[in-house]
């Protein structure tokens, strides 16, 4: 029995952010509240769950003042904390259900919490500073909760089978990650192995790109398809525009969202039912305000950079959008982000042709005149770096072996390195013909190795955990993990040999293709401007392991 017909079903999750140095007087206890979903519980509901949630953080800080709890277990309950900033906390209540047999991963829920702070903060800022703007917290209620729901709304899951997309809403249902996304790591980037001359090419390509601003020191990423092949920013900043990349800007994502009536076509995660999940504009008027953003009484504009179908490609090849409540077709606007490594604010410009994204991240306070300084840019990108952008997108099509490019016959597999953040996995079909044993085991395995990471983080932070695991599931599959030096390896193998002894030989010869294979991609992935040195050391690293 495939993935295909598997369906669980639990019946109630609450996800709320709030302030503790906030509403620490009686009377004011609503001021600590900034988001809370569902949003049509009532308020002291609201106000229960989240003096429950600061009364545990307050307790676990006694025995661990520098980091309090990250989950609490109850009988009916899973509590997942994820401190976003000082004293800024995002909470995930879960209710566990009899009737099913599994649940979920307590790091993959509280990777979904960051990934949401992450992503409001690329857009936004922090959310400190915008309570500092307006200590009132009108403003930063305002912007939460429309981002959170789109946010819900527009994660997408794609399928090479019937290229569709799934929303982590499904009518009424919210869904979060479950045993069926074992073989997935979210906040980490995926990339594409590239030739030698293609990663020559594709250098070259981002230095024209990066002189296209003059002297101002700029950022650029470059993607193919759903990949990433350079970035010359920081990790973190990396993982934020490339997961809104994957989202709303890559080819794959554009027509998607051309065709966003075909997304609601099946389900990959566990559904929680909530009646407030039909729409964002549920929201009580009174702690959230109003989000239409053409409203003119208003009192804040809300700009909704994950909502569908407001990303298009231009007639000179750059995107563009009206979600920040612009009217693009009379006048030019280039939306902006905030990077986390400076905090500097960045024009963001997005160029496409084919399956080849580029992103070129110019900082505000450089460009003078605005939107005329960003006209000059774009000019500039077209005139200087064309004939470049057709090279690299026919040698990156021409090397590029399709959606089942990274399978590897007989494993299905989750290869991830956490130094560098990088991710490689087995396409998402062919997970699909997994059998739920398979996934249920591989995810309490991973639950399990979760919790050997925790420890031997608290017992020697310098010294990382080499582990490995090898069990045989109830359908005689073979469940793996291994984990050495920062690398981390999952794998089900199916059908395979009665004997450890073959599941041992295949994890080893599978480890030394697949960690040569990531490292040669990882070689081609600068995180920061090459220098001409660094590109003739990656054109020697090639030469010596190919």
């Amino acid at each position: 029995m495939g993935l295909a017909s598997v369906n669980t079903t639990v019946e109630g999750i609450q996800f709320c952010i709030f302030d503790l140095s906030r509403g620490q007087f009686e009377g004011q206890e609503l001021d600590k509240i900034l988001f809370f979903f569902p949003a049509d519980v009532p308020f002291p509901t609201q106000l229960s769950v989240i003096g429950l949630s600061e009364g545990l953080i307050t307790f676990t800080r006694i025995f661990s003042p520098e980091a309090a709890c990250e989950v609490i277990e109850a009988e009916r309950h899973s509590h997942v904390f994820y401190e976003a900033e000082p004293d800024i906390w995002m909470v995930m209540v879960v209710e566990k259900s009899k009737e099913v047999e599994v649940s979920w991963r307590i790091d993959a829920l509280r990777k979904v919490l960051k990934e949401v702070h992450s992503l409001f903060s690329l857009f936004h800022g922090s959310i400190r500073a915008m309570l500092e703007t307006e200590p009132s917290g009108e403003l930063i209620r305002s912007h939460l909760y429309p981002f959170i729901m789109d946010y819900l709304s527009a994660f997408e899951k794609r399928s090479p089978l019937d290229k569709c997309c799934c929303d982590l809403f499904v009518g009424k249902k919210l869904q979060v990650p479950s045993f069926r996304d074992c073989l997935k790591e979210r906040g980490t980037v995926q990339m594409l192995t590239v030739g030698r001359e293609a990663a020559i090419e594709v250098q070259s390509l981002v230095r024209v790109l990066e002189s296209c601003a003059g002297n101002t020191p700029c950022y650029s990423l470059v993607l193919f398809q759903d990949l990433l092949v350079s970035t010359t920013l920081c990790p973190d900043d990396t993982i934020n525009l490339f997961t809104y990349s994957v989202l709303r800007l890559t080819p794959y994502a554009l027509s998607a969202d051309s065709s966003s009536w075909y997304l609601r076509k099946g389900s990959s995660s566990s559904n929680f039912t909530s009646g407030s999940a039909q729409s964002t504009s549920s929201a009580p008027e009174q702690l959230y305000g109003s989000q239409d953003t053409s409203s003119g009484d208003q009192a804040y504009r809300v700009t909704r950079p994950l909502q569908h179908n407001k990303w298009s490609k231009g007639k000179d090849g750059f995107l563009i959008t009206d979600m920040w409540g612009r009217d693009v077709s009379m006048t030019p606007f280039t939306p902006t982000v905030w990077l986390q490594q400076n905090g500097e604010k960045m024009y963001l410009c997005t160029y496409q042709y084919r399956s080849l994204t580029l992103i070129l991240l110019v900082p505000v306070s450089s460009i003078l005149i605005g939107e005329q300084g960003i006209s000059l840019v774009k000019q500039q990108i077209l005139e200087h770096a064309s004939v470049k952008i057709l090279k690299v997108e026919e040698k990156l099509s021409k090397g590029w072996g399709g959606e089942n490019a990274y399978h590897v016959s007989g494993y299905r597999y989750l290869l991830v390195d956490n130094d560098r953040n990088v991710s490689r996995a087995s396409p998402p079909g062919k997970v699909t013909t997994l059998t739920k044993e398979s996934l249920i085991s591989l995810s309490k395995v991973r639950e399990e190795v979760d919790m050997e990471k925790n420890r031997a983080k608290w017992d020697n932070a310098d010294h990382e955990k080499d582990l490995e695991v090898c069990i045989r599931a109830k359908n005689n599959a073979w469940v793996i993990a291994r984990l050495t030096k920062g690398e981390e390896l999952y794998m089900v193998l199916e059908k395979g040999n009665e004997t450890l002894l073959f599941a041992s030989d295949a994890v080893e010869k599978f480890s030394n293709r697949k960690l040569i294979e990531l490292s040669v991609a990882v070689v081609s992935l600068c995180y920061r401007k090459s220098t001409g040195f660094e590109l003739a050391h990656i054109a020697l690293y090639w030469l010596a392991i190919l």
